[in-house]
């Protein structure tokens, strides 16, 4: 593979250097998706447009995920390398989906929520981790942003 190549997948894969960060870079990553999210909230959009689009992008940097993580693998010599955070990028992303236009609390409670999920694991996010390459890094993580999401839109009934 060519060196610009894997220049790129590492680019992805650690969230444009948010990997490096020396402490906690999961955590690091997830404060990129909040701050995806909160910027795209600002767009002049319906909230279902900013739904959608929230979905659509947090899609394509999956998709994009699975191919760099698996390539930042090669590149770190180890499977799922802490610097790999496009995973905790998108799953941020899918939690704080269905939340657009949120308070400062509600994406305090995403965050806090997501990342709870992402160390706890629970089933099948664990086992998904088995998953070959990029796609074990990726869907363990979009599955624990799944369980934030469900969360997520529960609390917003009940407090409603």
């Amino acid at each position: 593979m060519a060196e610009p190549r894997r220049g790129l997948a590492v680019w992805i894969a650690t969230s444009a250097g948010a990997g490096y960060f020396p402490i906690a870079p999961g955590t690091a990553g997830s404060t990129v998706g909040v701050l995806i999210v909160a910027g795209l909230e600002r767009l002049p959009l319906q909230v279902a447009w900013q739904m959608a689009l929230i979905g659509i992008i947090a899609a394509g940097l999956f998709a994009a995920g699975v191919w760099a993580a698996g390539e930042a693998e090669k590149f770190f010599g180890r499977i799922d390398p802490g610097q790999v955070v496009i995973d905790e990028v998108v799953g941020q992303m899918v939690t704080l989906l269905a939340r657009p236009r949120a308070s400062w609390m509600w994406l305090l409670a995403g965050f806090l929520l997501f990342r709870a999920f992402d160390i706890i694991k629970p089933f099948p996010a664990r086992r998904a981790e088995r998953l070959r390459g990029g796609w074990g890094i990726m869907v363990d993580d979009g599955i624990a942003g799944i369980y934030g999401l469900v969360v997520m839109v529960v609390a917003g009934f009940v407090l409603r």
